[in-house]
């Protein structure tokens, strides 16, 4: 397979990927389970994006940590602010 083949495999993954998480936020009732998927698919793509079309996997080590890093963090805020919700309320109410 070559390189142009696989980038448009992948792009076709991400665009499935987006279409199923959309449709999973608009159709299931809102849980930790919904969340902790749409967040692992957050991290996935983020990964594919970063190593594939940003070509960061050859890269500076530094750079393309700070990037992954970026996806991994994120997704992980996201659940601890649904888990921690009225925590995070409270600190944001005056």
């Amino acid at each position: 397979m070559t390189h142009k083949q696989t980038l448009n495999l992948l792009w076709l993954l991400l665009v499935a990927l987006t279409l199923g998480g959309a449709f999973l936020g608009e159709s299931s009732e809102p849980g930790l389970a919904v969340t902790l998927v749409i967040c692992l698919t957050m991290a996935f793509k983020g990964r594919l994006v970063i190593d594939h079309f940003m070509e960061l996997k050859t890269a500076n080590r530094t750079i393309r940590n700070l990037m992954r890093a970026y996806f991994y963090v994120l997704p992980l805020v996201t659940v601890l602010v649904y888990v921690f919700s009225e925590h995070f309320a409270r600190f944001t109410t005056l």
